[in-house]
């Protein structure tokens, strides 16, 4: 089973909210143990346990108990993650079907589910919002965070279409966790009736909600919103094939002695012989993957980032230019050098039109 993730802008914004309070970012990402290539794009994949770290790390730092909480009341879902940039659901159902799609970008379960992923409850004329996940069982700190979020969001939304009145608001939260020391905060930020050793995680409204419609956002802009959140969940599933694992650890390393399988195979816990019957299951070899993805690689160096033919040869990992230049006619029936020439004189003519 695939570990737990969470995308990296939780972990960038994190970063730059801690640095905000007090901590020094080079302090938090040793001692959270962040790979600095992790950060490099919102839409990378953190270990979930490594932003627990960051967060706790965060508090000890700062030396504030409450900074998760604050976290969430403060940075919104929009300024960290895709997921927040969807447009909104018509309805209380089909934004709970949406969640429960998408917000597997934000924190993925590792199980193919997603850790926010919500159903609604009945109860005593209230219609409970419940976060079924073990995940916020286990980690009140991301509990806290995400509720906070998603209350004081809320909020937000309601206050710039102006219908704070008219918008269903929260009654009550309930909690898993036990009453934390710093319950004061609790009780400021969220500012409604809160229960703590609940049996549910789950933040409850008036049985209104249900029939209530928020505000519709531009229909193109949610398109190609959509259409990039659609990309990035195929993205996710691929990542969790052992092929797509694989790839995730060479990516980084094509170019250094470490990209052989008995390292790879280490790093995933198996031995060489396993992870070679494992690809084989999967219809593809270690050595397929390598120069597949070295492919991709070179086309997107000399097309995209303009690497010289010598510097893509190395950052490949080839002995020479001239076994990268053999292996990229290979690929696609022309010298690397050729392909360079034809993309800048494509270049010079769109240019010139």
């Amino acid at each position: 089973m695939a570990e737990p993730t969470i995308a990296s802008g939780f972990a960038n914004a994190f970063l730059k909210f801690a640095v905000a309070k007090g901590a020094t970012r080079q302090t938090l990402i040793e001692r959270s143990r962040l790979r600095s290539q992790d950060l490099t794009e919102p839409d990378n994949r953190v270990p979930l346990a490594t932003y627990i770290a960051l967060l706790q790390a965060g508090i000890e730092l700062c030396d504030e108990p409450a900074l998760a909480l604050h976290f969430g009341a403060e940075v919104s879902l929009s300024d960290i993650s895709i997921v927040g940039l969807l447009g909104n659901p018509e309805t209380a159902e089909k934004g709970r079907d949406q969640a429960n799609r998408y917000l597997r970008l934000a924190i993925d379960g590792g199980d193919g589910e997603a850790a926010h992923r919500m159903e609604f409850v009945h109860e005593d004329g209230k219609i409970g919002m419940k976060f079924t996940s073990t995940l916020f069982v286990e980690n009140p700190l991301l509990t806290e965070s995400a509720f906070a979020r998603c209350v004081c969001d809320g909020r937000k939304m309601a206050a710039a279409t102006g219908g704070v009145s008219q918008c269903p608001s929260p009654k009550a939260i309930r909690f898993t966790h036990a009453e934390p020391s710093y319950r004061t905060e609790y009780d400021r930020v969220f500012g409604i009736p809160l229960e703590f050793s609940s049996s549910m995680n789950a933040i409850l409204f008036d049985e209104e909600v249900l029939s209530f419609q928020l505000p519709q956002t531009n229909q193109y802009v949610s398109r190609l919103v959509t259409e990039r959140a659609d990309a990035l969940l195929e993205k996710l599933e691929d990542s969790k094939s052992l092929r797509g694992r694989v790839e995730e650890l060479v990516d980084p390393i094509p170019h250094t002695c470490e990209a052989k399988i008995e390292t790879i195979a280490r790093k995933l816990g198996l031995s060489p012989q396993t992870l070679f019957r494992k690809l084989k299951a999967e219809g593809v070899t270690f050595e397929q993957v390598l120069d597949q993805l070295r492919h991709k690689r070179a086309l997107e160096y000399l097309n995209g980032k303009n690497v010289s033919v010598n510097e893509t040869s190395y950052l490949l990992g080839f002995s020479d230019p001239a076994a990268f230049s053999r292996a990229f006619k290979r690929w696609t029936g022309a010298s690397p050098r050729a392909a360079t020439r034809k993309k800048t004189s494509t270049d010079y003519a769109d240019y010139t039109d």
